[in-house]
């Protein structure tokens, strides 16, 4: 009877285990019911299949602990030596930490009149996006695009035809979307274009769109879809505002 309890025992605690996993990763809603009638060896088989791959996911985590130090050596040396390279080192690290205004801070002390790499703009960009701040991060994209139109992979050019749209610019939007949704297959371009296309009432587009980016499950390799996922969920979720499920 001992040996029967302690299995029992650890067989409800792995599957408490799933659950919490599967609440927070939301993999395919099968598992639901391997883990549920599978009792300890289907919440077993999720976590060897599904929670142990996301263990590398933890190296940010530690990464970002073992940051601050260099946080705080940074703050001290640009007291002293306030160059642009120690303020966009310093800034860079505080983007990871998602301290976005502190980060925002450090690009605009990095960024000069001599400053001629595109970067720098782009990762205060991303801070803005995430400050809210749609406006300004349109200028700094604007000044990316310029210098490089096909910056991390047109990742940047897609952000700013999504800034475009947030900030009212719909032409602008519209003939930007067009030209990086054509060779571009980054899902975050992919559906803000579809959310893009929604808002201006063109639903089949968007549907369309949204779909393109569900038809990768079929492609994509497990580790990518695991990253996919926060889009693929969106793109579930703008299909259903159209009135039409995933297929």
């Amino acid at each position: 009877m001992g040996a029967i309890s302690f299995f029992y025992t650890w067989g409800i605690l792995l599957q408490v285990l799933a659950l919490v996993h599967f609440a927070r990763r939301r993999p395919d809603t099968y598992w639901v019911w391997v883990i549920l009638i599978g009792g300890g060896l289907g919440a077993f088989i999720y976590l060897l299949v599904e929670a142990v791959p996301d263990l590398g996911l933890l190296g940010g985590t530690f990464q970002r602990y073992s940051h601050r130090g260099r946080i705080r050596e940074l703050e001290v040396m640009v007291l002293d030596n306030p160059a642009p390279g120690n303020y966009e080192e310093l800034g860079d690290l505080y983007t990871e930490q998602r301290n976005f205004a502190r980060a925002k801070e450090c690009y605009d002390r990095s960024i000069s009149a001599r400053t001629d790499s595109a970067d720098p703009f782009y990762r205060r960009a991303l801070c803005e996006i995430e400050l809210g701040d749609m406006k300004s991060a349109v200028g700094d994209l604007e000044r990316v695009y310029k210098m490089d139109p096909k910056h991390d992979f047109q990742r940047a050019a897609g952000l700013l035809a999504d800034a475009y749209a947030r900030t009212g610019q719909v032409e602008k939007a519209e003939a930007l979307f067009r030209e990086v949704a054509a060779t571009s297959t980054i899902s975050e371009t992919q559906y803000h274009y579809a959310r893009f296309l929604l808002e201006q009432g063109r639903a089949e587009e968007a549907r369309q769109w949204a779909q393109r980016i569900l038809n990768k499950k079929a492609t994509l390799p497990r580790y990518l879809q695991r990253r996919e996922r926060p889009w693929f969920r969106r793109a579930e979720a703008l299909l259903k505002q159209t009135g039409q499920p995933a297929r």
